[in-house]
């Protein structure tokens, strides 16, 4: 039996998604006031992504779009946020059991379902994990990591809440509805 959650389909998905998310993370992001911490529409695109091709889609275009941008704008990488965008990514897209865009539908249903792990997963990725990976990593201090986590997550939040529902609901339009078609008899 071959493995779907790695098809030619999910792997050029992966490779278009890092690429676009790298590309949104470098010239569609906002700086927040707050060192080293903007305001990503990356993330809205990521959590596109995820749901459409999953998980394993979802955490690879997340670590390595991510990783690329660092490179490529900082010149080096800044692993614990890398991680943790890997992380939003998986769980992104591990909502997309819930949130059936394939189907056709995106109701107030799968938009509310959507937010709320799109929220907790950002909560924990960027409130918690990136900030104790900054202190065990990089030996940061707690006060400066635990702020920016906070406003990255927060903004996230909002962008994906915002455009990422915006882009679930535009991607779900251009599905056939399960429901489209009767039997005439």
């Amino acid at each position: 039996m071959p493995n779907k959650a790695l098809s030619t389909k999910t792997i050029v998905a992966i490779g278009i998604g890092t690429a676009v998310f790298l590309i949104l993370g470098r010239f569609a992001s906002i700086p927040s006031g707050i060192p080293n911490t903007n305001i990503e529409t990356s993330y809205a695109f990521l959590a596109l992504m995820s749901v459409i091709f999953g998980p394993i889609a979802g955490a690879l275009i997340g670590f390595i779009g991510h990783a690329l941008k660092d490179a490529i704008m900082w010149g080096s990488i800044w692993w614990s946020w890398v991680i943790v965008s890997g992380v939003v990514g998986l769980l992104f897209g591990l909502a997309s059991r819930n949130v059936n865009v394939q189907s056709g539908v995106m109701g107030t249903k799968q938009i509310i379902t959507f937010n709320i792990v799109q929220v907790i997963a950002q909560a924990v990725g960027w409130f918690l994990v990136a900030p104790v990976l900054d202190i065990l990593i990089y030996a940061e201090p707690a006060n400066k990591v635990f702020v920016q986590g906070l406003v990255a997550g927060v903004s996230n939040m909002v962008t994906v809440g915002v455009i990422g529902t915006l882009l679930l609901i535009a991607y779900a339009k251009t599905r056939s509805r399960s429901d489209s078609l009767d039997i005439d008899a």
